[in-house]
């Protein structure tokens, strides 16, 4: 029994702290032709280091601080009004990422072979979910915009930073994996 209350508290506490780097990384802007924020490498991070159930709980209460109004979304934003914006699409991605990489992790295991695909084909279904959503609203607000004209415009700029986000979460991930216990 004792165990059991130890491993919980050691959950709630590397859940809270991917959470925590979430919340600071969607903040740091890196300034390049097309601006990005840093929350992709926390969420897939977070993936990666907790797996597939702790980390969608971490991305979960991420999310859940924007929703309470907590400026933690990009630019400092926070509230119901971002989720329901053109971009809001891609944050509730990261939950259908996360669903991504833990049914890949249930089904085939935790080597890094699986972990790369699950983390590939999770940013896939992000970028999906964020386009048919960015394109939903601005067809509500507009005279719209065809799904391929959003891709070009909201995911093809992004593509080659999110490789090297994800490459650096890999590397961190195997450089701190082997100080922590999960």
């Amino acid at each position: 029994m004792r165990y059991d209350l130890k491993k919980r508290i050691s959950d709630i506490a590397y859940i809270s702290m991917c959470t925590a780097l979430i919340c600071v990384c969607s903040l740091i802007t890196v300034p390049f032709a097309v601006p990005f924020t840093l929350q992709t490498f926390a969420v897939f991070f977070s993936l990666l280091l907790l797996g597939g159930k702790r980390g969608a709980v971490s991305i979960c209460v991420y999310i859940g601080l924007g929703l309470a109004g907590l400026p933690v979304f990009s630019g400092f934003m926070g509230g119901v009004a971002v989720i329901f914006g053109a971009t809001g699409g891609y944050i509730v991605g990261f939950v259908f990422a996360a669903l991504v990489y833990f049914a890949a992790e249930k089904l085939f295991g935790k080597s890094n072979t699986v972990s790369l695909a699950a983390v590939i084909l999770g940013l896939l279904v992000c970028y999906a979910s964020g386009s048919i959503w960015f394109a939903a609203v601005y067809a509500e607000n507009s005279s719209g915009t065809g799904f391929f004209a959003v891709v070009l415009q909201c995911v093809l700029p992004f593509v080659i930073p999110d490789i090297l986000k994800i490459s650096l979460a890999f590397f961190l991930k195997g450089r701190i994996e082997k100080y922590i216990k999960l």
